[in-house]
């Protein structure tokens, strides 16, 4: 794939031929006059805000150095030692690096943006050059020596904006979703603090709410009929296969037997880390320290529980099974029935527009992996 204006043969160049390779160092904290400027120190933690590094807020990368070796504005940062080798930066500043990053200042026929985009394509099979050490490690030497397709400077420029718009796009999109998640953040504190307040049918409101214990509005499935056998899983089975932390979807299963799909929604609930998802779809258990929470009547709304339980504070003591012993006694805010549902309807269109904005930042990764896969040689 190539822009239509271009059709010059690409020309082979290690990095060394393209590039002036930099590897940082540690400034000494010890001396005064070593962290009085106004350079941040970029070590690998710094390497998490997608393409652009940004200041973390660890002690050194706080800290302004004036002395180290200085990399300039837009120079790309590819780290070389360590569990991460493979992660790619590219700064927007002038900044400082640490011995685990290796800089790369393009010369004057080349690209710095270009060079970022190529080195985040091949920065996976750059990483197996380091072998299985103890401490991984790729030398400059040899990172300098690796070879690569280059086309003329108009090219690569042309294809380095076009990956600089992309990363634009979804450095705003996932601004657009931190703010929906920051909008439902406060549209919650300020239910539950009953800020705000829902009339009914004829304006007036709906009675005052009550306190109630979880133990008291559901009641609980152990799962273990529901738990997956074979944890080989694969993305062309349909049965998702879940656990209640972060993770949440940890593959899919052909199982169609011991499938939790009668009391849709549940909540699933970790009774060691009492972690919980909201689900409404079937499912499979992976762990059997899940339990289903199912309401124990007709008359209440579990999404609205659901939001309600996300108010709990409450603290980890110690590994063990907490539902029964300690959780379940926790109290929760509790309005009608009808209360509950324009409750849970509101949070529920927030969390929709998150769902769908959170499609569109796949959609968009997924073009960049496409470009990326066929824009270069």
């Amino acid at each position: 794939m190539r822009f239509p204006e271009f059709g010059e043969d690409w020309n082979n160049h290690s990095l060394i031929e393209v590039a002036k390779i930099t590897t940082g160092n540690t400034p000494s904290t010890s001396k005064i006059e070593y962290y009085k400027g106004n350079h941040f120190f970029v070590s690998p933690i710094d390497l998490n805000h997608g393409r652009y590094v940004l200041q973390t807020q660890t002690t050194l990368s706080k800290l302004g150095f004036d002395q180290g070796r200085k990399v300039r504005k837009g120079s790309t940062l590819f780290v070389s030692i360590g569990s991460t080798i493979g992660k790619v930066g590219q700064t927007i500043c002038e900044v400082i690096t640490n011995q685990q990053i290796n800089t790369l200042e393009a010369n004057e026929l080349n690209s710095d943006d270009f060079i970022y985009s190529l080195l985040l394509k091949y920065g996976s099979k750059i990483k197996l050059l380091a072998g299985n050490q103890a401490v991984p490690i790729i030398n400059k030497a040899d990172f300098s020596k690796l070879k690569f397709f280059f086309p003329e400077l108009q090219e690569q420029k042309k294809i380095a904006s076009f990956f600089s718009k992309l990363d634009q796009r979804i450095q705003t999109q996932n601004k657009i979703i931190e703010d929906y998640k920051l909008f439902k953040k406060g549209v919650v504190e300020k239910l539950f603090k009953q800020e705000i307040r829902f009339k009914d049918e004829e304006g007036k409101n709906y009675p005052e709410w009550e306190k109630k214990k979880l133990q008291e509005i559901l009641n609980y499935e152990q799962p273990t009929k529901y738990l997956v056998a074979d944890t080989e899983y694969d993305d062309e089975y349909k049965i998702p296969v879940l656990t209640a932390g972060k993770t949440f979807l940890l593959g899919y299963t052909n199982e169609e037997n011991g499938v939790f799909k009668d009391n849709l929604p549940t909540i699933i609930f970790d009774d060691f880390t009492t972690a919980f998802q909201y689900v409404d779809f079937p499912f499979k258990a992976k762990s059997s320290a899940m339990k289903m929470l199912i309401p124990k009547e007709e008359n209440i709304n579990l999404k609205f529980v659901f939001e309600a339980m996300k108010t709990i504070q409450f603290p980890l003591a110690e590994h063990k099974r907490y539902w029964i012993s300690e959780y379940q006694n926790e109290k929760i805010p509790y309005p009608c029935l009808k209360e509950q549902q324009n409750i849970a309807s509101t949070l529920s269109a927030i969390d929709k527009k998150i769902e769908h904005e959170t499609k569109l930042i796949t959609q968009l990764n997924q073009q960049k992996q496409y470009f990326l896969q066929n824009l270069f040689i």
